[in-house]
């Protein structure tokens, strides 16, 4: 199914294929927050042992691991055989995956069906990031993607609701949110129609700037991962930072990662009018000085409104800082090398993901949560310094 692409910009809601990948971004989220709740539950349907404790605790990092692995494949395969066959089958083996450990008799096969969810996951996010840029450009593509940092966002508070509220009544029933993009699957295939396929001209890895654009890609996936794994900081080591300050309630972790959620959902609606008018280099200037500011007032202050201030300091930073990378990207590579630059920017975000806590413990372990805090917010406060310089000589010239 090819049908050409038109890049005429529209209002982005009325969009059904901004819709569709805002959805499709949502998924990232529903992988690991669905599945949180029911891990106690699932430890105590299982005999004790060293071994299921293990099992149990990798539940959550696994699709991840499976991402970064797979996601060099799926890019390849998106762009020699088409972006909508392998966002669809990945929707399908997403269901299928996910569901199935309602059924599952033991925690391995439950792994193995999180594994198998991580390579439905990678299949979807590389399709859909390759379809960003194939169906947007211009302020429509930073529309369509801030509206998918809100969406992840939003779709967290929701899928960590629901999960809890399952997770109640049985630990498998988390496990049924897995079929709800069931429901979406014929929206998908009505709205989601392939590229019109671009001839690859001879030489065109050779042509001026083409090494160049690809150094910039690979720069702006690393920035992602390392922003990525300074944010995830937060869900993974937030419970015990709360703990070690005397906030032992579960209500209070939920009530500060909730904050981290809401406001970066909101702040994520307001990204193109500010990267408008202060532009990229400005956006990440404000988007790394908010988190900066976010992790010094959590570690400096005793206070729980600090928490609450911090936490949404950190969530609006990173949903203006995010999106940048994702658009520079994709702006700067040509039509049969999106799926594999779709790759790079979801392997890039997974494998943050997946050292955040690998690096963290660690440094916690060593420097204590204080000079910890106080390390992140020097080194996204440095970030924060140099994106404005780089903005206000920029604007400087512009008048000169």
């Amino acid at each position: 199914m090819h049908q050409p692409i038109s890049l005429t910009e529209q209002p982005t809601w009325r969009d059904p294929r901004a819709i569709a990948l805002m959805i499709a971004a949502s998924l990232t989220v529903m992988t690991a927050a669905t599945i949180s709740p029911a891990l106690p539950g699932l430890e105590r349907q299982f005999p004790e042992t060293e071994i299921n404790s293990f099992l149990v605790r990798m539940l959550v990092p696994a699709p991840s691991l499976a991402v970064v692995l797979f996601a060099p494949f799926c890019g390849a395969m998106a762009d020699r055989s088409g972006r909508r066959r392998m966002l669809l089958a990945g929707l399908v083996l997403f269901v299928l995956a996910g569901s199935v450990g309602l059924v599952l008799p033991s925690l391995p096969l439950i792994l193995v069906s999180r594994l198998a969810l991580g390579v439905a996951l990678a299949m979807i996010m590389t399709a859909q990031s390759a379809l960003l840029g194939d169906y947007f450009s211009g302020n429509a593509l930073h529309k369509v993607s801030s509206g998918q940092v809100s969406a992840r966002n939003f779709g967290g508070l929701v899928f960590i609701l629901l999960a809890g509220l399952l997770a109640m009544i049985s630990p498998r029933l988390p496990f049924a949110i897995y079929a709800l993009p069931l429901l979406i699957l014929p929206f998908f295939w009505r709205v989601i129609v392939e590229p019109q396929r671009q001839t690859t001209v001879a030489g065109v890895r050779n042509l001026p700037g083409a090494e160049t654009s690809r150094r910039l890609v690979i720069l702006l996936a690393c920035g992602q991962m390392v922003v990525t794994m300074l944010f995830f900081t937060m869900p993974t080591q937030l419970p015990f930072f709360l703990s070690a300050k005397g906030y032992s309630s579960p209500a209070m972790t939920g009530a500060a990662l909730g904050m981290l959620m809401l406001a970066g959902a909101v702040t994520a609606l307001f990204y193109p009018r500010i990267r408008v008018r202060i532009g990229n280099d400005g956006n990440w200037a404000c988007g790394f000085g908010l988190m900066a500011t976010g992790f010094v007032l959590l570690v400096a202050s005793e206070t729980e409104a600090a928490v609450f201030v911090g936490c949404a300091a950190i969530g609006a930073g990173y949903a203006l800082a995010i999106p940048g990378f994702v658009v520079l990207s994709l702006a700067a590579t040509p039509p049969e090398r999106r799926g594999r630059t779709g790759a790079l920017l979801t392997g890039s975000v997974f494998l943050g993901q997946f050292l955040s806590p690998v690096l963290s413990s660690p440094a916690l372990a060593q420097w204590g949560w204080h000079n910890s805090g106080l390390g992140l917010g020097t080194i996204l406060g440095f970030a924060a310094v140099v994106f404005a310089a780089t903005a206000l000589f920029s604007a400087l010239r512009q008048l000169a």
